[in-house]
């Protein structure tokens, strides 16, 4: 987290910008006001070097103390050499090139300390106790365990508990990976952050909110904030081979000929504006391009880093999959055709919120399938779907329940299957098994298979928490080979801090229990809008829900990396080049920034091409 110092000087070079904003304007408008008096529109220049530039050389001579040799210490050197030249105009340009550099990075970089923000937003305040036949709202520090609480339609659950009564769904994918709404009825387990479904429930909490699993991972969440990685800028990187090499010209200059002047004429051409100005043009342009692809950075300084990660690790469900059951089984009994079979269910299903009939229904509008009325539906808690269909009794339940509900089965039920199954029973004789998994992105196998040969990725690991056999079939169905399932929101983060510290990381994924391995890889991306919390923790989110877009990210950013670097070695090639020229004499101060500024304005036009889509944006 942040020191208090670090906070107040991220707030100083804000308010520095702002000045040095003012101060030019206001010395343009009086350069026309008044043109006899020098002095008058000088004055805000000098107020802006004074206030504005005396605590930027204090820190880059704290930099310069611990060695840190980046692209903004010639910026400091520039503003003395400027003041010293009596170019106010220049050195106040300077100060506004490295203050609002340095507030924005510190904004883009900090962003995601809103996450526990938005996790506790997240979080109902209040709870609805029920005590006798009375129901209170009270708050959360006040629930004991062992309370009564009641879970209003479409709330987010307060604390972990046991259903006592009601029957219904919650929605716990963001917090567990499972990629269905999960059943709950009398004696079912709900977490803390599930969203309830339509229904109404009272659970009796096992633990206190503080302790819930909820609370766990904004515990974790905070930890990871605490240890996010440090990224190098690619600014740092060139300006540390560029400054010491502006420097020993100028110095060995003014050795050679014993004219300062010459000292100040290097070190005006070499103010490494192609680094403070061309490379985060390249960044801006690459960030609006992405926009408008619908893809939001969040945290400029992926765009660098992902070009440069070699293990992608990705979630499995709303990641690699669609986050939704899809029916991949139909097993019909002897004497029962698959097509009768799924009528009669459908026609049934027609009548249910369970998860499972969106999936159902999905498949008999496929095959064309017209489906007959269903009469006397009902489902109860426990019991699975009744109705009558074409004179039939359909019964949708479980394989668990058959002996129960005396289900007579004839010869031998089909082997248990990874995903989710339904048993259907016809006037009380097993007639069939339908089977669902989370299907597959279209894009996901192709995407995968593309990360190595195409994008410089050594592995590509699956990391969910859903269950092994579940993502042992996905993993088999998209072409991963390195797959660890049932991993907890802190066992995903050390997984990905171990991974990590071996090589630069890539981990994509989309629910809440992806967030603290987002932050602690070096680019974390999140598809879809499903969750602010994700969203805030990763440093790219896709909008639309597509791997095509990561695809498309990776191309844009590293399309970025070549131009930025093309403007920023570029201008320091040719600025090299002017400073030669001014160490031996041929170059006036003057004309040093006269041809500075052409300089930049060549790298700014190169930079400015990262705003334009390529003729290749994507190649699934």
């Amino acid at each position: 987290m942040e020191t208090p110092f670090a906070t107040l000087w991220n707030r100083k070079t804000t308010v520095i910008a702002g000045l040095a904003l003012a101060g030019i304007a206001l010395h343009l408008v009086l350069r026309f006001t008044f043109r006899e008096s020098p002095e008058v529109h000088q004055l805000p220049l000098i107020i802006t070097l004074i206030v504005g530039g005396l605590p930027l050389l204090y820190d880059l001579l704290v930099k310069l103390w611990k060695r840190e040799f980046g692209s903004d210490l010639l910026g400091g050197i520039s503003i003395i050499t400027s003041v010293l030249l009596g170019e106010y105009l220049a050195g106040s340009i300077i100060v506004l090139m490295l203050s609002g550099g340095e507030a924005l990075e510190h904004y883009a970089l900090n962003s995601a300390s809103s996450v526990l923000a938005a996790l506790a937003k997240r979080m109902p305040a209040i709870a609805h106790r029920k005590r006798d036949a009375n129901i209170d709202e009270v708050e959360l520090a006040d629930i004991e365990v062992g309370d009564i609480l009641v879970v209003y339609p479409h709330e987010i659950c307060p604390a972990d508990g046991i259903v006592i009564e009601g029957h219904g769904v919650m929605d716990e994918s963001y917090l567990t990976g499972e990629p269905f709404e999960i059943t709950k009825t009398s004696g079912s387990q709900v977490i803390s952050g599930a969203i309830n479904g339509d229904a109404a429930l009272s659970i009796r909490t096992t633990r206190l909110p503080a302790d819930s699993r909820y609370a766990k991972i904004m515990e974790v969440m905070r930890e990871s904030e605490e240890k996010r990685p440090q990224l190098r800028r690619m600014g740092d990187q060139l300006g540390a081979i560029y400054t010491p090499i502006a420097l020993t010209v100028a110095i060995i200059a003014w050795a050679a000929s014993g004219e300062p002047m010459r000292f100040l004429a290097v070190l005006v051409i070499a103010t490494p504006c192609p680094l403070l100005i061309g490379i985060p043009i390249a960044i801006i342009g690459s960030i609006s391009l992405c926009a408008r692809r619908a893809i939001i950075v969040k945290t400029p300084v992926v765009l660098e880093q992902v070009v440069n990660c070699r293990t992608a690790i990705f979630d499995k469900t709303g990641t690699l999959t669609y986050g939704e059951p899809k029916l991949t089984e139909l097993l019909a009994a002897t004497g029962v055709s698959k097509k009768e079979l799924l009528t009669l269910t459908a026609s049934v299903e027609r009548y249910s919120k369970h998860p499972l009939a969106r999936a159902i229904l999905r498949q008999a509008e496929e095959e064309n399938i017209e489906l007959p009325e269903a009469a006397d539906v009902s489902e109860q808690p426990g019991q699975g779907l009744f109705g009558i269909v074409s004179g039939r009794k359909i019964l949708i339940t479980s394989r668990g329940k058959l002996a129960e509900q005396n289900i007579l089965v004839r010869g031998q039920l089909p082997p248990i299957a990874g995903g989710l199954e339904c048993v259907i029973a016809i006037d009380g004789i097993y007639a069939g098994m339908l089977r669902f998994r989370d299907a597959p992105r279209s894009d996901s196998r192709s995407f995968v298979n593309h990360l190595g040969p195409k994008h410089r990725f050594d592995r590509v690991m699956l990391v969910s928490g859903d269950r092994d056999s579940e993502v042992r079939y996905l993993a088999g169905e998209v072409g991963i080979t390195e797959v660890l399932s049932q991993q907890k929101p802190e066992e995903k983060l050390r997984i990905v801090r171990k991974e990590t510290a071996k090589a630069k990381t890539l981990y994509v994924g989309d629910g809440i229990n992806d967030a603290p391995a987002m932050m602690a890889a070096t680019v974390g991306i999140a598809i879809g809008k499903g969750s602010d919390v994700t969203a805030e923790a990763a440093g790219v989110v896709i909008m639309d829900n597509t791997l095509t877009k990561v695809d498309e990210f990776l191309h844009i950013s590293r399309r970025m990396k070549t131009i930025a670097y093309h403007s920023a070695i570029g201008g320091m090639t040719l600025s090299v080049i002017g400073m030669m020229f001014a160490a031996a004499g041929y170059l006036s101060p003057v004309n040093g920034a006269i041809l500075q500024e052409v300089i930049d304005v060549l790298a700014v036009l190169n930079a400015l091409r990262a705003a334009f889509p390529p003729k290749v944006i994507h190649d699934l």
